[in-house]
């Protein structure tokens, strides 16, 4: 039986903000900075997202945090992801954001499974409180005034406890302009494959405001055929994107009807690379730091390319961008190594039971013995 796909995708409205492509790319610790956007920028259009930061950090005004908000003068939507666990808190980080026209959409992260955040009721356990995940809404819609504010949940704790339907319906009620279901649970973690039925109930549940789906679009073809299968109007990218920053041409062609796709050789795959460093010296101001930081990204670039061992190591240890210029002038012209390339990067790991704080599961309100666990859910994390 054929694929369902789409000749076409219109463009992503989200409040007043009109996006060219219906394609978001989702935060990620480490990897979504300003370098990495801007790169990606350059294959496709898209709505391109900061890293998370923790609200309470962005109030205190920490200088790392600063720098992650930061945004180049190329980027014409500002995007920024934001976690926290307390009303007052958001509603301030919020404020900050709009009062300094640091932002032109703000996005609150109520996805991240990591369990020393969820052993103490933050991140994709929280909406389970739902006078908690109402009033963190609620706070930061209003401070967020005339700025589209958005949410990323998951589908629940697990199977037994899923909240996703309940906590979409009090954001919609709350004003939220769009929600993001990634369709996996808490326990799945990354794990398995996502749920697209369940953004589709999603999408027939919620009609007022958009519904972007995440979770397994990996390919060109995936983002049409999300679309086709769930009636989401958008999709938000995370590990499909590691180290192939031109998924976003792929999928711009893909959603135009193109049979075009950007399948680079290896020693284009180098150029990349060098492009990708030379944006995190740029945006970090220091050669060296630039380079450290690229060192992580080489593996998720060579997936399924002919490079051995000794060589890999040799890019991961570069110290100057001089050093990767001549390195990736010196691989071979090998050409596009097809499925070895695609598919999935970075972390999927296996299900795993839930880490939450005693007896969470008992109530959906907030309790007063729990206040102190989920104070000190806001840590320096990410994921959803």
């Amino acid at each position: 039986m054929p694929t369902a796909t789409l000749s076409h995708a219109p463009a992503l409205k989200i409040g007043d903000l009109e996006v060219a492509s219906p394609v978001v790319l989702a935060p990620m610790a480490g990897v979504t900075n300003e370098a990495f956007r801007r790169l990606c920028r350059e294959y496709g259009a898209g709505l391109y997202v900061t890293e998370m930061v923790t609200t309470r950090a962005l109030v205190e005004r920490n200088e790392s945090t600063m720098r992650l908000i930061r945004h180049h003068p190329s980027e014409d939507i500002r995007s920024i992801q934001l976690y926290g666990v307390d009303p007052i808190t958001v509603g301030d980080a919020v404020g900050l954001l709009v009062d300094e026209d640091r932002a032109d959409h703000i996005d609150l992260n109520f996805g991240c499974p990591v369990p020393k955040v969820t052993r103490r009721g933050g991140g994709s356990a929280l909406p389970w409180k739902t006078d908690l995940f109402e009033a963190i809404c609620a706070a930061a819609v209003r401070r967020a005034g005339d700025v589209p504010l958005t949410i990323k949940i998951r589908k629940g704790i697990n199977d037994d406890h899923l909240t996703y339907l309940e906590a979409a319906k009090i954001a919609e009620q709350a004003g939220v302009a769009a929600i993001t279901l990634h369709a996996r649970t808490l326990e799945q973690q990354y794990s398995g494959t996502a749920d697209w039925d369940a953004i589709r109930t999603l999408k027939e549940t919620i009609t007022s405001i958009p519904i972007l789906g995440n979770g397994d679009v990996f390919e060109g073809e995936d983002g049409p055929r999300m679309m086709a299968e769930t009636g989401c109007d958008g999709v938000v990218v995370g590990r499909g994107v590691l180290g192939r920053p031109w998924l976003f041409g792929d999928l711009e062609a893909a959603f135009s009807g193109s049979e075009r796709r950007i399948q680079p050789g290896l020693r284009e795959v180098g150029h990349a690379m060098v492009r990708h460093a030379e944006l995190l010296v740029d945006f970090f101001g220091n050669e060296g730091h630039g380079c450290r930081d690229f060192r992580k990204h080489v593996a998720w670039y060579f997936k399924g390319y002919p490079v051995g061992g000794e060589l890999r190591k040799r890019f991961a240890l570069i110290d100057t961008l001089d050093e990767l210029r001549e390195l990736a002038d010196g691989l071979e012209d090998s050409s596009w190594p097809g499925v070895g390339a695609e598919g999935p990067r970075g972390r999927s790991g296996s299900p795993k039971r839930a880490v939450l704080p005693q007896g969470w599961l008992d109530s959906r309100r907030l309790l007063d013995s729990e206040s102190a666990d989920i104070a000190a859910a806001e840590l320096d994390v990410s994921g959803g």
